[in-house]
Parts: C-alpha cells; structure tokens; sequence
C-alpha cells in the first residue's frame, strides 16, 4: 500500500479463499490482509453469471458483509440488460434513481450511467442518496470502456473511516445529525424538476413532506430544501456502526478551489447549490471537516478498472469516488433494494 493508502490490482499477493465453490469461480481477495474487495472469476469457459448467481446468493451475499465489496472480473464483455439481469438475479426489482444530485441518464431499464459529470472532475467520497429518507443497500457498476488514463472509483470502508475519526466527533454527529442545505433552479447545478423528476410542483411538494424535508419556494421558480438526517448508522444485518452521510461530499469546502471560491464571490453561503450543516443548523469546524476527508483518504482502496468489470457494493458498508480522467470512460450503475433510517436503527435528530 502507498503512501496515499491505495493500492492497485497487480502488486499484492492474494490469498486465496476457500470456497464449495471452487469448481466454477475463483476467489480472493484484492487486498493481502484480507479487506475488500473480494474479487471473484470464473474458473470455466462459458459461465454465465446471472445463471451462478441465482444459485449462490449466499456465497455472494456473506462475502459481501465480510468485504464491503465483490469485484466480478472476467465474466464477459458487459452488457445493460446481462447487467440487469444479474442484478435482479441476486437482489430482485431494479429501483429509480430519484431524488437526484448528480447528473446522469438512462441507458436500459433501470441502468443508468453512473455520472455525467465532466472527465477532469473527481467526485468525492459518499454512499449513495445517503442524504435521502430512503436509500439503496445495494449498488453495482459495470465498466464497458476502461479511461484511457485515471477514472478509478475508489472505496472506503465506512466501518474504517468511522474508526479513523476522533470518538468526540463521531459522538457529535450521532447526537447532532446532519443538515443537508439545497437550492435548485435553471441557472447552477439541477434544476428541481430533474432532481424529483416531475413537472408539476405539487408532486415535488409531496415528496418533501413524506421523506422530512422542508422546502420553501423561491424567486425565478427555484426551490429550496432542508433536510436533517442520522450521520452515523447501524447496518442492518451485521449490526455494526457505520459512517453513513454525505456530510462532507456536500460541504463547500471540498469543492476544487477554484470552484468554490467562484461561488462563494457570487452568492450568499445559503444560496450555494448545496451545502452541510450540523442537524441544529450550526457550522461545522473546518478541522472537523479536514478530518473527515483525510479518514476517507486513509481508508482507500483503489483499482485499475478492466472492461466487464462488475464492482458490487453493500452502500451502507462501502462509501465510493471517482478519479478524474482522460479518454472515454463509459461506466454504468445499478441500484437495488431500499432501505431507510427507522429500519437501519439510525435515530433522526
């Protein structure tokens, strides 16, 4: 492991793992002290994964606890509906990305590409809509088309990243919760009607009230939401605590210097596209920010992704990124079964 606490794929020993399965796939972890994630491959000609996985969901599921996260390599080239297939194969019914907050569109069904956001622009740290009422426990990528240079999507055990934190913080945070500050329109970053994906402002207005966001309307047919949530979770089956927020992917100040100083000459803090806060409102502590990202930088894993790649993640155990890139990268994503925080133990501030 470097000094930035990353490694790649070549250059560590793997050990292996012991497995009934061991007639039909390979498995191993990536890294040699045995965190995730767990790769798995095909020790046969021809395997069609959707079929294995139908019969070893076990197998995948305990792994996946263990690890955080299952890279399926070698499967064949990638596909959006073998993609689809193989996710309903282990988790069911596909869900909508809703509530959004980053640009992306639909490829096939309930496939999406995993972030439209431009190539030299990394994306930090986060498990996904863990702002939300409502979030995935489940979520897949699958690489059709490598970057020429960089675009890895780096992880993070949450259980480490909560570990690295100083306990007063984390005491703090399980007391306070988070406040997530949105502004929507036309002008800077997505609009409301691509965020809720409707037209119609009574339907907007409904989602708010169901999932415990406060809204109010603003000038020039903006929107503008409040919403306080758990920063530290329980997960479900295991029962462990977690680091399970977007407390910092949201924060201003992890925004590239030059594009964080731009908007905050433009505008009021409160007009910012988004923002964090304490769950009471209050400011969080630049010290205790810079913690928070150097605990995600500390708990990094990271790969070179190859084509027909499948990177499976438990989104409550696992926080992910994105690298900046160059050349075409063409990488897609998958969500599955919904889970919230009266059901994961978290208490809403």
């Amino acid at each position: 492991m470097n000094e930035r606490g990353r490694t790649s794929l070549g250059g560590v020993t793997r050990k292996p793992i012991s497995t009934s399965q061991t007639a039909w796939i390979r498995a191993e972890p990536l890294l040699d002290d045995d965190h995730g994630p767990l790769v798995v491959s095909p020790a046969v000609d021809g395997l069609n994964l959707a079929s294995w996985t139908r019969n070893n969901r076990d197998f995948i599921e305990s792994n996946l606890l263990r690890y955080g996260a299952v890279l399926l390599r070698g499967f064949g080239p990638g596909e959006p509906d073998g993609f689809q297939r193989f996710i309903e194969a282990l988790s069911g019914e596909l869900l909508e990305y809703r509530e959004r907050s980053s640009p992306r569109h639909q490829v096939h069904g309930r496939i999406y590409s995993s972030t439209d956001y431009p190539p030299h622009q990394g994306i930090f740290f986060h498990n996904e809509n863990s702002y939300q009422h409502v979030w995935p426990m489940k979520i897949f990528f699958l690489c059709q088309r490598p970057a020429e240079r960089g675009g890895e999507t780096p992880i993070a055990d949450t259980r480490k990243v909560l570990r690295l934190l100083r306990p007063d913080t984390v005491e703090r945070f399980a007391r306070k919760g988070c406040m997530y500050l949105r502004n929507f329109d036309d002008q800077l970053g997505l609009s409301w009607r691509t965020v809720f994906q409707t037209h119609d402002r009574a339907t907007a207005e409904l989602h708010c009230r169901s999932a415990g966001i406060a809204f109010e309307w603003r000038d020039g047919d903006g929107l503008r939401t409040r919403a306080v949530r758990a920063a530290v979770a329980t997960h479900p089956r295991t029962a462990e605590r977690v680091w399970f927020n977007h407390v910092a992917f949201f924060h201003v100040s992890t925004l590239d210097p030059s594009i964080r100083d731009g908007l905050l000459a433009t505008m009021e803090e409160i007009e910012l596209p988004a923002n964090t806060y304490y769950g009471d409102g209050s400011p969080i502590e630049a010290e205790v920010l810079d913690e928070i990202r150097d605990a995600y930088r500390r708990a990094t894993v990271s790969f070179a992704w190859m084509r027909g790649d499948i990177l499976l993640l438990d989104n409550m155990l696992t926080a992910h990124s994105r690298a900046p890139y160059v050349g075409e990268r063409r990488v897609l994503v998958g969500m599955s079964e919904p889970h919230g925080h009266e059901q994961s133990g978290a208490r809403r501030p």
